[in-house]
């Protein structure tokens, strides 16, 4: 492509903006009028040549009553769309009077695909504004002005010399990626939700591809963004499989990929504006526009059922998605959306359990993820090679969430079905919208033979040169050389000072709920008999008897207590109910750390130790206790089953400091996080005393006689 020159038509109509909006508009909504334009201009320019043919077409089918006349009215423009009003914008400033009704006539001309970007672009609001401002018509000069030219096909002079080179698809998806671009950096920081900068999706575009070069042919490919925004992810792609990545002053910096590839583009956005922004793009390009869809991917999949090849992604994070939840867990435990429940095999049980990947309303990004991962392409079936994904998150998707919770189960998922081959910490400073800490998620149904069962932790974070000028939060950048750094070492799976490779099982953990029995003493005093009749007066014939039986001693063994009671209850034929012996016990015991421990009524007369169940005390449990999963891996049971890691770490870890401690077995639940900053964390060494005496020392020096000279 021929940047210079688009780089001539980039000026020239931001240079539109600054001479005709400027005193009309904030610098900031200058967006809202050019951005409409520069599509209806590229798309009026398109529709002149078959002009009258397509107003004969239309007569044709009027004048025969033909009811559906779309697929005809194409056919005649040779394009996905068209306009059936008798103007183009040359001709609007025929009849300046009537400018205003002309222009509205014309924009309800077009076809419906294109009637839907209008309508997103609110594009009919701004038309109030500018004729109040007497402006309409200078805008429309402008952007027919013969000074730039945005046609496919070159204009020529009376001599056949070339006054303009035409504009193909591409170069015209160029102009309109870089007026995007430029008005989202003077819109920083509210841009960012929409835009993610391009050399960030360099990178992504050398992890996703570059692993699969050399299986890439002529073939066709679909690549699919869930939360597409202005589409980048999805232009980048394209140019990158096509044409590789090119300096501005035309030097080679990366081989296309496949550039006899048929690539097929696929995106849905729920921003109105940045719908129409992306939307417009791929028609401009020539793309398929329909392949782009209005709405949230997580409650209204435009493409619920479509597998792809390529997924790439910046969904946002942080931000809720309540109105979505509502829709997908409408209640709660009641998934509608099976997109967002899946089989796992539960190792401690031997089952396969449903797991819910919900997650917490103020957080979906994940979910964005677990809707592409039930997107990829199955690598057994015929001339499948699988999916492969690139995602990028904040921190919390690494280690949000308990065990049993959503964002927790969407990383057991992953990590268990072996998907997740690499994450790369970005450096900060990287968004123009945030600072925080993010990370690239690099995954494929089809791992290579040599990546199968790791995962590669890639620190990038020192990757960067320093912007001359902050673009929002955007202070940092990757050069090429930082891209081809970080994309070096995944595709040689290196292992170094900032990159380690682990197995899957380094990030799991088994989250067991540790107990304590419940401790009772056991007394029949004054006091509680009178608390007790008070409650249950239908119970006072049972106070003599308690007094006989039990006498007014203290008993440190509430087992016996119901086990001697109830054997009383029972010679004498004294008939009562659970809640009548529950409350007796409730009322003439009490919790004491003095007390046996108290079995469950099942076991009361257990013998066999190890088969007592004992009642857990609710105050001593301790819920959060994590075993890890390779607890073992360096002793002799390495690969030992899950139960034996937990009694094995039960032993060793807690009994000898809690010996009346037991697991509750049935409620083991797995966990996975990813503690990236652990695994590159490095210990400075702080100053010692003398050190430190020694620098209080110069400051005191430094400062001898300050204090006079100010008070002086």
């Amino acid at each position: 492509m021929d940047h210079e020159k688009h780089d001539e038509i980039v000026s020239f109509i931001k240079g539109i903006a600054d001479d005709v909006l400027r005193d009309v508009y904030v610098r900031g909504k200058y967006r809202d009028v050019i951005l409409p334009m520069t599509v209806i201009r590229r798309l009026d320019v398109l529709l002149e040549p078959s002009k009258e043919e397509v107003l004969e077409m239309l007569q044709f089918l009027e004048e025969q009553d033909i009811g559906e006349k779309k697929d005809a009215l194409k056919k005649q423009s040779k394009y996905e769309f068209y306009n059936t009003s008798k103007f183009t914008l040359n001709k609007l400033l025929d009849a300046p009077g009537n400018l205003r009704t002309n222009f509205e006539k014309y924009l309800d001309g077009f076809s419906d695909n294109v009637q839907e970007i209008i309508s997103k672009f609110k594009f009919r609001n701004q038309l109030d504004t500018l004729e109040e401002a007497e402006v309409l018509y200078l805008l429309i000069q402008n952007f027919t002005s013969p000074k730039i030219h945005l046609g496919p096909d070159p204009i020529v002079d009376d001599d056949g010399e070339i006054i303009h080179e035409g504009l193909s698809n591409l170069g015209m998806g160029y102009v309109f990626e870089e007026l995007v671009r430029k008005f989202n950096e003077e819109n920083n920081e509210e841009a960012g939700e929409h835009f993610t900068p391009r050399d960030v999706i360099r990178l992504l575009t050398h992890l996703i591809f570059r692993p699969v070069e050399d299986d890439m042919g002529s073939a066709a490919y679909s690549i699919y963004d869930p939360a597409c925004g202005s589409g980048g992810m999805l232009t980048e792609s394209e140019r990158f499989i096509l044409e590789g990545e090119v300096e501005d002053d035309g030097t080679v910096l990366e081989d296309p990929i496949a550039e006899n590839a048929t690539l097929h583009l696929y995106g849905q956005e729920v921003n109105p504006e940045t719908y129409a922004i992306c939307k417009s793009d791929m028609l401009i390009k020539g793309e398929d526009p329909e392949r782009i869809a209005y709405g949230s991917t997580l409650s209204a999949d435009a493409f619920r059922d479509t597998p792809f090849d390529f997924m790439l992604s910046n969904p946002p994070y942080g931000k809720s998605w309540k109105k979505d939840k509502d829709a997908i867990e409408p209640e709660r435990g009641d998934i509608r959306d099976d997109r967002f429940e899946v089989q796992c095999w539960n190792e401690v049980d031997e089952k396969v359990k449903t797991l819910s990947l919900t997650t917490r309303s103020n957080d979906g990004q994940l979910l964005f993820l677990a809707n592409m991962l039930q997107k990829m392409k199955d690598p057994s079936e015929k001339k499948s090679r699988g999916s492969r994904i690139a995602s990028v998150h904040n921190g919390s998707s690494l280690f949000t969430g308990d065990a049993g919770q959503g964002m927790s189960n969407i990383r057991r998922w992953i990590l268990q079905n072996d998907w997740l081959e690499a994450i790369v910490a970005l450096p900060t400073g990287m968004f123009y919208n945030t600072g925080i800490s993010t990370y690239v998620w690099i995954l494929s149904n089809n791992k290579p033979d040599h990546r199968k069962g790791t995962v590669q932790l890639i620190d990038a974070t020192d990757q960067y040169d320093e912007l001359r000028r902050n673009l929002g939060e955007k202070r940092r950048e990757l050069a090429h050389d930082h891209v081809r750094t970080v994309t070096d070492t995944f595709l040689d799976l290196e292992e170094n000072g900032h990159a380690k490779v682990f197995d899957t099982d380094e990030f799991g953990y088994y989250n067991i709920i540790v107990e304590r029995p419940e401790r009772r003493l056991v007394q029949i005093t004054e006091e509680r008999i009178e608390a007790f009749v008070e409650d249950r007066p239908d119970l006072e014939e049972l106070v003599p008897r308690l007094k006989a039986w039990f006498g007014t001693t203290m008993h440190d063994d509430f087992n016996e207590f119901r086990r001697t009671f109830r054997e009383r209850l029972d010679a004498e034929g004294i008939k009562t109910y659970k809640n009548e012996r529950e409350s007796v016990y409730e009322h003439f015991s009490w919790i004491d750390p003095d007390g046996a421990p108290v079995r469950k009524a099942s076991s009361l007369n257990e013998d066999d130790p190890d088969e007592v169940e004992y009642v857990p005390d609710t105050d001593l449990r301790d819920r959060d206790e994590r075993v890890p999963m390779t607890y073992l891996t360096d002793t002799d049971e390495k690969g030992a089953d899950p139960r034996t890691v937990i009694q094995r770490y039960f032993e060793e870890e807690i009994q000898p400091y809690v010996p009346d401690a037991f697991i509750d077995w049935d409620d083991v639940r797995i966990g996975y996080e990813i503690n990236f900053t652990r695994y590159f964390y490095e210990y400075e060494e702080p100053p010692s005393t003398d050190e430190i005496a020694d620098e209080l020392l110069t400051l005191e020096r430094e400062t001898d006689g300050l204090l006079d000279k100010i008070l002086a």
